[in-house]
């Protein structure tokens, strides 16, 4: 076991722990954010730099501390490494800055944007942004691209985290879609307008950390803090079957995945799952969705729905019972 020191706070891990996992395992504000990092997606990391960190002692053998701020989500942790993060001035100036970045080609279109509500880019510019922009030049414009008929590319809002290509490559059958060209014309696209069509497309909505890649099916169709979630299951033979029913009434508007407390999957669910069971009697409803308090889904006070109340709405009226 390593032993290391985030923001004077102090922990045991393994030996090939990184030191944002370090800082997930104690858990609370010092863990630093994550744009583009995915814990089950391999070669994830690396390409936001929102997760920065300042090494103020690089280990026990050597005390000495880093020249620059480095990656916490592939930085690995070396015994008596001291870290900074929002304990250091310099990390959260640095932050400031990169939201900056992140946002100089991210259209202010929120209030029609499906990922209002739940997306990471909104939390993390809330935190570390800025009142208003400084940014002067034109901005990339991008028409909406169709990913086939369940999901819709807005590459405006894209920031290149590069979690939906892992995704297509690792747990698909064939990746048909990528990064293409480099540097500020960078975009993600497929070669001659592919459709992205196998059994787990759909995961890279869920992976998705703002409002580029959006659910069709679900477009435009309610705002996710008017709707209730539930945990439910299903038998498949595809995928695990376990997944968050978007409720409105007895009515379901979409399926996603379950995610953690970082915002990550813990299954990959399949493309049945999400697109074509849409009605109640497909799925075993476990009770409501437990929903952090930070989130502004959660001012939507359904924590007292039952199941019954669900599936037995009140007779003559639209919402269920309480």
């Amino acid at each position: 076991m390593l032993r290391v020191t985030i923001d004077n706070i102090t922990t045991e891990v393994d030996e090939g722990t990184t030191i944002l996992n370090a800082a997930r395992k104690i858990g609370g504000k010092i863990v630093p954010p994550a744009m583009c990092y995915y814990s089950k997606l391999k070669g994830s990391g690396g390409k936001c730099r929102t997760c920065l960190v300042k090494v103020i002692h690089s280990s026990e053998l050597d005390p000495r501390p880093l020249p620059k701020l480095v990656p916490s989500c592939s930085t690995l942790v070396q015994n008596g490494m001291v870290v900074a993060n929002i304990t250091s001035d310099e990390v959260l100036k640095e932050r400031k800055a990169i939201v900056e970045f992140l946002l100089i080609n991210h259209p202010l279109d929120c209030p029609v944007c499906d990922q209002a509500g739940e997306c990471d880019l909104q939390n993390l510019s809330y935190e570390h942004g800025l009142e208003e922009t400084r940014y002067e030049e034109d901005r990339r414009e991008f028409a909406p691209q169709d990913f086939g008929d369940k999901i819709k590319l807005h590459m405006n809002r894209c920031i290149l985290c590069y979690r939906c290509v892992y995704v297509a490559e690792q747990i698909t059958n064939e990746r048909v879609h990528g990064v293409l060209y480099r540097g500020d014309v960078s975009e993600i696209s497929t070669f001659v307008e592919n459709f992205i069509e196998n059994d787990f497309s759909g995961n890279i909505i869920d992976v998705c950390p703002v409002g580029a890649l959006t659910d069709k099916t679900f477009r435009f169709k309610n705002r996710v803090w008017f709707t209730k979630a539930m945990d439910a299951h299903r038998h498949c033979e595809e995928c695990a079957g376990k997944v968050v029913l978007w409720m409105f009434g007895s009515e379901i508007y979409r399926v996603t995945g379950r995610k953690d407390q970082y915002g990550e999957l813990e299954d990959f669910i399949c493309n049945e799952c999400r697109f074509e069971k849409k009605n109640l009697s497909d799925w075993e409803v476990e009770g409501p969705r437990d929903i952090k308090r930070t989130s502004v889904i959660s001012q939507n006070h359904y924590g007292k729905l039952t199941k019954q109340s669900i599936i037995k709405p009140i007779e003559g009226k639209t919402e269920p019972q309480e």
